[in-house]
């Protein structure tokens, strides 16, 4: 994406640097809108991902977690979009300088507030991501704010090899049966 100019907390490079990192290799989950290259991030910004400063892929290490994670997002709608078809994909992933929190809660030394977390206010984790990026970490993984699944948020850039995803499978997503799953595990 280029270089920016953001400036980032010495604390929080400092909190980050003596965090330990990790290799990740496994299986990821990842929603698209049909057609869409699953393995092309977004700049567009999100709570792991500070606008156009550089790109992110959004995955989760748990089937359920992709479906939570898009679905929460379509149900914000006024009208649940009908018309748009969606396909998850199997990711086979690999990273090597991830940095891992179990937690909400491993979270709080960077400044997140547990309580906060699943709202919009995204200022605090867009620094740390922003700070594990300029630190060449490839990328993060953190609890998701909608299910008990843990995301991997991979900085694109950051992968030292074009091979290091690759789509092992996809299939469309029935969100029908999805919110009907959900009313049925979630009545109110």
């Amino acid at each position: 994406m280029g270089e920016y100019a953001r400036q980032h907390d010495r604390e929080l490079l400092d909190a980050l640097e003596s965090h330990p990192s990790e290799a990740f290799a496994g299986e990821a989950w990842r929603i698209t809108v049909k057609g869409r290259d699953a393995l092309r991030g977004s700049t567009t910004g999100g709570r792991w991902s500070p606008p156009n400063e550089f790109e992110v892929l959004y995955t989760s290490l748990a089937r359920a977690g992709a479906l939570a994670e898009i679905g929460y997002r379509l149900s914000l709608e006024p009208v649940w979009p009908s018309r748009i078809e969606h396909e998850i994909h199997r990711i086979k992933a690999e990273t090597s300088r991830t940095l891992r929190f179990a937690d909400v809660s491993s979270l709080a030394a960077l400044g997140v507030d547990a309580k906060r977390y699943t709202s919009f206010d995204y200022a605090i984790t867009q620094a740390i991501a922003a700070a594990a990026s300029f630190l060449d970490f490839d990328g993060l993984i953190v609890p998701s704010a909608r299910c008990t699944a843990l995301n991997l948020v991979i900085f694109t850039e950051k992968l030292d090899s074009g091979d290091r995803l690759k789509i092992e499978a996809s299939e469309p997503v029935d969100w029908p049966a999805w919110r009907s799953q959900q009313r049925n595990e979630n009545p109110r």
